[in-house]
């Protein structure tokens, strides 16, 4: 069984193929001066051209995870999130407060998702 890993840095790869499922490692902003609804946008617009590079797309979703600095971002968040996902494809999601890796990302997302 052969596993695609695509973007492959010295530390992750940004995504790994393997029997249709798109795995994408946590994507952070490029801009991490923006506010928490600004790194979403970002993060999505990431999301949806990875989940492109591995023949999927935001209705084929199986799973979100999604880390906050701080629950106070998570009206900021779900403003930007409800615009991007597809009615009737919303996926299975989970969102914690966490430490993350920079003090100044906001939000972090990992997504698992179907090829098409």
């Amino acid at each position: 069984m052969t596993i695609k890993r695509m973007h492959v840095g010295p530390r992750l790869s940004e995504m790994a193929i393997h029997n249709g499922v798109v795995y994408l490692a946590g994507q952070v902003a490029e801009d991490t001066t923006l506010d928490a609804a600004g790194q979403t946008q970002q993060i999505l617009s990431a999301i949806d051209r990875l989940l492109a590079e591995g023949d999927s797309d935001k209705t084929r979703i199986l799973q979100a995870t999604i880390y906050l600095k701080s629950m106070n971002d998570f009206p900021a968040l779900n403003a930007v999130w409800d615009k991007w996902v597809v009615h009737g494809h919303t996926p299975p999601r989970a969102t914690v407060e966490a430490g993350l890796a920079k003090s100044d990302y906001l939000v972090e997302i990992k997504i698992v998702a179907a090829q098409r």
